[in-house]
């Protein structure tokens, strides 16, 4: 979590979606940035509004937006799956190897999650307790050209992208069955990621 306190503007970092490389580029300008905890970086838009906006606001300002990016949910799993299994993590519960990305996914789906599988989801990450969008500004992962543009215009710089914490590439390819289980079980994540697809989401 960034905050841009002049700028008026809050980057939450939904995990796996690009933000250590945006962390990196957009630090120097940042005002506070949160990278520890994992808990504290990857906060949420439920508990930024909670716990942290009080903290940035002021009587006279006007109040801080907010600015996530969502990946495709298949995707987005998969960064997981890929990134739990390098070779730092053999022998942690949170380590994927020997795992077939089927079985990440059905972990992932069921109603007591290994720790491996525990991950979260992006729609819990952007929507308050009725599924609503709570974020600002949110972009797709695949659209990080628009973000940019968002962020240069914004914070009034130009901003350079470097790769980082990249996972190895990997078939991600998901059986017929649990594909169609996964759509239903997070739809609500499949139905904001499609919506993202006609241009970045915002909310007054």
């Amino acid at each position: 979590m960034m905050i841009f306190f002049k700028e008026r503007l809050a980057f939450l970092a939904v995990p796996k979606t690009g933000t250590s490389a945006l962390e990196n580029a957009l630090g120097p300008k940042a005002s506070v940035i949160f990278r520890d905890p994992p808990g504290i970086k990857h906060t949420n838009a439920r508990s930024f509004e909670a716990k942290y906006r009080q903290l940035f606001e002021r009587g006279n300002l006007p109040p801080l937006e907010t600015m996530a990016v969502m990946r495709e949910p298949v995707e987005w799993l998969g960064s997981w799956y890929r990134y739990r299994q390098r070779p730092a993590l053999n022998g942690h519960q949170n380590s994927t190897a020997g795992l077939s990305f089927d079985d990440f996914v059905a972990a992932y789906l069921s109603d007591v999650q290994p720790a491996f599988a525990n991950v979260g989801q992006q729609s819990r990450f952007v929507t308050d307790q009725s599924g609503d969008l709570l974020i600002n500004h949110l972009f797709s992962y695949h659209d990080l050209a628009a973000a940019i543009r968002f962020l240069e215009d914004r914070l009034d710089r130009q901003i350079s992208l470097k790769s980082i914490n990249q996972s190895p590439k990997q078939d991600i390819s998901l059986s017929p069955a649990l594909s169609a289980e996964l759509r239903k079980t997070c739809a609500l994540d499949f139905e904001i990621y499609q919506a993202l697809q006609d241009g970045p989401l915002s909310i007054a």
